[in-house]
């Protein structure tokens, strides 16, 4: 970093992982997040200068240990729900989907860290049946959202007593600082667009250049039709 560049202030952003995540749901965000973390603006800036925030991750589980995903190989978090004390606070969280957000196996201490964490978050973010997380935390409650289309049906079903307004045309929907898309590659597509509100869109252009990303618009859900939502 040159020393006419100062440094960004850093936004931190939780990622939360679990049995059974969609691991493409968070992999494709934190793709391009990555872009912003400290380290990387430092030694490898992709020639976009200086952005207006950085952005530092914290892969977060509930055990320490291996998880398995869906599909992919196993990881590990950072650390876990019930470590992160009282007085830290997030930025950024970011919700996955996959099967094991349903209702009868969605990790307590999950639920138990959003109830904590997303009133004093700046962003929450939630890709796939996320959604159906941040409901089950009770977080929907009055807002406009989407979820994976060809889960769409039983999320809207099981949450039905919440008042959330389930939107079924949409790639992701955004109701104030919350940013929920649909199924699994449509997380891209809102991380890019939350790129763009973030930081701007000549920079997150060129993000999406680096990584040669050919994006959807927020109405742009072909899926909805697919499976007789509208």
């Amino acid at each position: 970093m040159s020393e006419s560049q100062q440094s960004p202030p850093t936004l931190k952003l939780a990622v939360c992982l679990f049995n059974n995540v969609a691991a493409t749901d968070f992999q494709g965000p934190v793709e391009l997040f990555g872009f912003l973390s400290p380290s990387r603006l430092e030694t490898n800036n992709p020639g976009f200068g200086m952005p207006k925030y950085a952005i530092s991750t914290t892969y977060l589980s509930l055990i320490d240990g291996l998880i398995t995903p869906m599909s992919g190989p196993s990881m590990m978090g950072s650390t876990t729900y019930d470590k992160v004390g009282p007085d830290e606070q997030f930025n950024i969280i970011l919700i996955p989907g996959g099967y094991g957000v349903r209702p009868n196996v969605v990790p307590l201490s999950l639920l138990e860290f959003l109830k904590r964490q997303v009133p004093g978050a700046d962003y929450v973010l939630s890709v796939c049946t996320g959604s159906w997380v941040l409901a089950q935390a009770g977080l929907l409650g009055g807002k406009r959202a989407t979820t994976n289309k060809a889960s769409f049906n039983k999320v809207k079903e099981a949450t039905k007593e919440q008042g959330i307004t389930w939107v079924p045309k949409a790639r992701w929907v955004v109701d104030g600082n919350y940013w929920t898309s649909s199924g699994v590659t449509a997380g891209t597509d809102m991380a890019s667009a939350f790129l763009e509100y973030l930081i701007g869109d000549e920079v997150a252009s060129k993000i999406r250049g680096v990584v040669e990303l050919s994006v959807k618009k927020e109405d742009d859900d072909e899926f909805a039709a697919f499976y007789g939502l509208i």
